[in-house]
């Protein structure tokens, strides 16, 4: 057997043993929305630890647990951390929970983010939904053998952000009169922020917000034929379009801020959805 998907497979087992609960939606809380749980009808939380041969994340503020439980009448699995490439984790160990939350059942993979913005319209605390995505800068999680189990061995990325759940996104940012930006998403590997030549190449490929995650999550949901969608906080603007160095508390301290907005839009947004 594929070891990737045998590694998945026992954290499914894993899972099941401890957890009965079939989401609908999976939601991926980016920084700032750590706090998300609160808002959540909780039903169960599993800990990354608990799960045997999971990936767990080491960026302060990720808690590391997946929360069961229920946003209106939708039942969701919500990550509180994710785990990022420039930990040091192969790629598919980046992937593998979006991977296991889609054979918890969840047909929705709903990403958030906080990323610098590199278009110039865009000022930091804007949220951006993402209708599109480059992600060449880093490892594809699809390479190697291909577990048949999971996807095709060369899936079509034309519509990786699903034009239905985009508008349930417009029309719920526009019930609660939030200004919702769209763009494209890049990802880079990180953990350096981005130097002032990388933040214009960005722009020049086309990109509108940069970070570090999201892209690579997205493609191996698409693998397995879930329905995606996303939405960024951008936390600053790139290096080099402002005179202010980048720093991580900066990041963090812009989504804590407009954490309370970020939650409401997230919120009606999942309702809807079901």
């Amino acid at each position: 057997m594929n070891p990737v998907y045998e590694k998945l497979l026992k954290c499914y087992e894993s899972f099941r043993q401890k957890i009965n609960f079939t989401p609908r939606v999976a939601l991926v809380l980016g920084s700032g929305l750590g706090g998300y749980g609160d808002e959540i009808r909780v039903e169960a939380v599993l800990d990354y630890h608990d799960i045997e041969g999971f990936p767990v994340s080491t960026v302060q503020g990720h808690k590391g647990r997946f929360i069961f439980g229920y946003v209106g009448e939708v039942p969701v699995v919500a990550m509180q951390g994710r785990v990022h490439y420039y930990e040091g984790y192969p790629m598919t160990d980046v992937v593998l929970p979006a991977r296991l939350m889609k054979m918890m059942g969840a047909e929705v993979l709903f990403l958030t983010n906080a990323a610098g913005g590199v278009n110039y319209d865009f000022k930091a605390g804007d949220f951006m939904m993402i209708t599109d995505q480059i992600s060449d800068f880093v490892p594809s999680p699809l390479i190697g053998p291909n577990i048949d189990e999971l996807g095709p061995r060369f899936c079509d990325m034309s519509q990786i952000y699903n034009p239905e759940l985009q508008d349930i996104l417009r029309k719920a940012a526009k019930e609660l009169s939030i200004d919702l930006k769209e763009g494209v998403y890049i990802q880079l590997s990180g953990p350096n922020f981005e130097s002032p030549r990388e933040v214009k190449m960005c722009r020049i490929l086309g990109a509108d917000a940069v970070g570090m995650s999201t892209a690579c999550e997205a493609i191996a949901a698409n693998h397995m034929g879930m329905k995606i969608c996303g939405i960024s906080c951008i936390s600053n603007l790139g290096c080099g379009m402002t005179e202010t160095p980048l720093s991580h508390s900066e990041v963090q301290e812009t989504a804590d801020r407009v954490a309370p907005l970020f939650k409401q839009l997230v919120t009606e947004a999942i309702k809807r959805m079901g």
